[in-house]
């Protein structure tokens, strides 16, 4: 069975979207951490139904990189944030 999770935080530029997406993991010694990890994706309609896909032509690459900058320095700011309450 699949648990469908939300994303902490989605950036959206055009039809692209990066999404963050944060999990609790567990060390061997007890102690949790926060992992994030990124996906990004285009939306696009065809005929009557919207779809995602994860190519991208030469005209959404610059709004993929421009998404996935936004990530990286939401991922960034959260790792620095948490660093900083240890």
């Amino acid at each position: 069975m699949s648990t469908s999770r939300r994303p902490e935080k989605t950036f959206r530029i055009g039809f692209v979207s990066a999404s963050v997406f944060a999990r609790e993991i567990s060390n061997d010694d007890g102690k949790s951490r926060t992992v994030r990890s990124v996906n990004i994706q285009r939306r696009y309609v065809e005929g009557n139904e919207t779809k995602y896909t994860s190519s991208f032509g030469l005209a959404e690459l610059p709004q993929a990189i421009r998404a996935l900058e936004l990530a990286a320095q939401w991922v960034e700011q959260q790792e620095a944030s948490l660093d900083s309450e240890g």
